[in-house]
């Protein structure tokens, strides 16, 4: 639950972003509510032949893992996958046709989600092709393009009945709208398990899983393991029992796959620490033991000299309606030393910012122990972080391994770049900001605020504050998520508005901070709403996190009219009155999440988000659809990777590692099937 995730289309930057070419494309595709954007790798040609060569093998590592995801994130998206891929490509008929611009449309929502349901709003897919294209062109297929093994029986027309099975299957996981409809249900009071379609339970329900976990845990114990982690919960034989991610476990291949390349890396590895923590996530792929993965998270945490860095797992857990299993993710990144000088401040300096906090003394640290946080360039995004990917990442997510060894907090400035390019000019700031004012302000501003909004979020708001002694880290369940990425959020914008950032050079203005004030609450009351669909309420974590600060200081601030929403010629505004009271409301509500974290007050916390970070004001709604449409602004953005390529000598040497940005979506998609697909094979 440490991910700062960019509504990419939600700012638009300022003309004085960080530019990188000025030829470089940053777009690549948009379809359905999609844009699909280029990242570029700065640096890459500088690094040594020895990084160079870690950064190719860990990227390697990182793709073999696209299977599992796709696996987790829905038991048939696989085979979905597998068959709109062999229909796509062995297609013979009129590629304009209706149908099969809507398979080609389903198939790039599918990649983009990794699965058949929506990245961020959870529903399934609407196919916007008929089933009896999709039948047609099913039966086409050699029994050899589908993902079923070797024939049990047949009919006696000598068609395959597997084939056939799997086709009934297929039209219902596509077709009907009422089975398995949603990925991850946040619906308070519903069974989170059986309401959800996310394929890490199967036969069980809430409360015996529930059970099941709390049975294990000890009150007492100071050093819990992350229960569930890596693992699907079953029933077998009546009884509940786990199955875990290992080699010889279920994702078998594709782990052994990974295994092979982190392998490769090890020789490699700049540093013996590097060295060493990278043998240790070998060690807990094999063996699935969690206790070798707190020891791997702490020797990793405590590495801060190696310039190339990586993350590689079962991680962070947003798309487990319990909040408790990761989804296999991995991003490879090495640091942008220049850029770094703005978070080494910030995090050299972790001490007063622990210490000056407005909570109740007894949910602070006393010792800030081991934050380090810098800006990084990615050179390869996978997984749960890929095509959409997080700006900021602070891991790992254990709150006693935090507190002990410390945490590493990163940005992702090559990617927030990408996004500020392809944003300026957008007219959303111009369309929903309350006056002129606004604008200035954000486009003065605002590009170094919102960064420095991820560093404090990601380096010191989750690295802040501490549970109470015997408080289960797992206390406020579904709402865990939520809650903790609304502290994070709150610790960075009660700091933004310190003089602190002034005299420690990073600020040249005491009133810089405003422009991410304005942008964070313009987003939280209005311009998110454009991802909710009609009739809907909020359930993704970031979005909810968001309503809920924003409403609350709306709600709580009325009386002086702290902020107000205003109409002007039929349109909605947020006008901020009073941005230094806006600062004590933002207190206060971090001093009350963080006591609702550190006490595990459950019911507290479900309060607060149902009261303020789900319902949706449907005349509102309407508006801000109807606005934002005007722009023609895709919602949501994601990334295709570039491609690193070795070049070898005649003796098979690898003598270079050469990165290009030229491949497309579509390429880059059934590339990744193509080569990077162990689990159905």
């Amino acid at each position: 639950m440490r991910k700062t995730i960019i509504a990419a289309a939600l700012v638009a930057l300022s003309s004085t972003a960080m530019a990188q070419s000025s030829n470089f494309d940053y777009n690549v595709d948009r379809f359905a509510d999609i844009q699909v954007l280029r990242y570029q790798v700065p640096g890459f040609d500088e690094l040594s032949l020895n990084q160079k060569k870690l950064v190719y093998y860990l990227t390697e590592a990182a793709l073999q893992g696209r299977d599992i995801l796709f696996d987790q994130n829905g038991k048939y998206n696989l085979y979905v996958r597998k068959v709109l891929e062999e229909i796509y490509t062995r297609y013979q008929g009129d590629r304009n046709s209706q149908d099969f611009k809507g398979l080609e449309l389903y198939l790039k929502q599918v990649w983009f989600g990794n699965g058949i349901y929506h990245h961020y709003g959870m529903d399934k897919f609407v196919p916007q092709f008929s089933i009896n294209f999709f039948v047609d062109e099913y039966n086409k297929l050699p029994l050899t393009a589908l993902p079923i093994n070797s024939c049990d029986r047949c009919t006696e027309e000598g068609k395959c009945d597997k084939a056939a099975r799997l086709r009934k299957t297929l039209e219902k996981v596509i077709f009907d709208p009422t089975f398995m409809p949603k990925k991850v249900n946040q619906a308070d009071g519903e069974d989170l398990i059986l309401t959800s379609a996310t394929n890490l339970y199967e036969g069980v329900t809430q409360k015996e899983v529930e059970d099941f976990y709390n049975a294990m845990k000890n009150p007492n114990d100071t050093t819990p393991i992350s229960y569930g982690l890596n693992c699907k919960v079953v029933k077998e034989n009546g009884k509940v029992v786990e199955k875990p991610y290992k080699v010889g476990g279920l994702y078998s291949q594709a782990i052994v796959n990974i295994v092979y390349w982190l392998q490769k890396a090890v020789k490699v590895a700049e540093t013996s620490a590097q060295r060493d923590y990278i043998n240790k996530l070998i060690e807990f792929y094999e063996t699935g033991s969690l206790l070798t993965f707190d020891e791997y998270s702490i020797m990793w945490a405590e590495d801060t000299k190696s310039q190339v860095d990586f993350i590689n797992g079962f991680i962070e857990s947003y798309g487990d309606p319990l909040g408790m299993t990761g989804s296999w993710e991995s991003i490879v990144n090495f640091r942008n030393n220049a850029a770094s000088h703005r978070t080494s401040l910030i995090s050299g300096n972790a001490q007063w910012f622990e210490d000056h906090s407005p909570v109740d003394p007894r949910f602070r640290k006393e010792k800030v122990t081991g934050v380090s946080a810098k800006v990084i360039t990615a050179a390869i995004l996978a997984g749960d972080s890929y095509p959409s990917t997080p700006i900021g990442i602070n891991l790992p997510n254990s709150n006693w391994i935090r507190a002990a060894h410390g945490s590493k907090s990163v940005t992702l400035e090559n990617i927030t770049d990408a996004y500020d390019e392809v944003a300026n000019g957008s007219g959303l700031n111009e369309e929903f900001a309350y006056s002129q004012t606004e604008i200035d302000l954000m486009k003065k501003y605002l590009t170094l605020a919102d960064k420095l909004h991820t560093d404090l979020h990601e380096c010191l708001g989750h690295a802040s504050g501490q549970l109470l002694p015997g408080v289960d880290p797992d206390a406020l369940k579904a709402y865990g998520a939520t809650l903790e990425e609304g502290r994070a959020d709150l610790f960075a914008l009660y700091y933004l508005a310190d003089p602190k950032l002034v005299e420690l050079g990073i600020f040249d203005s005491p009133d810089a901070y405003k422009s991410e004030y304005y942008k964070y609450i313009m987003n939280g009351l209005l311009t998110q709403l454009y991802r909710i669909e009609p009739g809907k309420n909020i359930e993704e974590s970031h979005m909810r996190n968001r309503k809920f600060i924003s409403e609350w200081c709306l709600q709580k601030g009325k009386k002086d009219k702290v902020i107000e929403l205003v109409k002007r010629k039929g349109k909605t505004y947020v006008k901020i009155n009073n941005y230094e009271k806006l600062r004590g409301l933002f207190a206060e509500l971090l001093a009350e999440v963080q006591r609702i974290k550190s006490e595990g007050d459950f019911e507290a916390g479900r309060k607060l988000v149902e009261t303020y970070g789900v319902k949706v004001d449907p005349k509102l709604h309407k508006e801000v659809l109807a606005r934002y449409n005007s722009l023609d602004i895709a919602p949501y953005k994601g990334f295709v990777n570039p491609v690193y390529k070795p070049v070898y000598d005649a003796s098979g040497n690898i003598t270079d590692i050469k990165v290009t940005y030229g491949e497309n979506y579509v390429d880059q998609m059934l590339r990744y099937s193509r080569d990077y697909s162990p689990l159905t094979k």
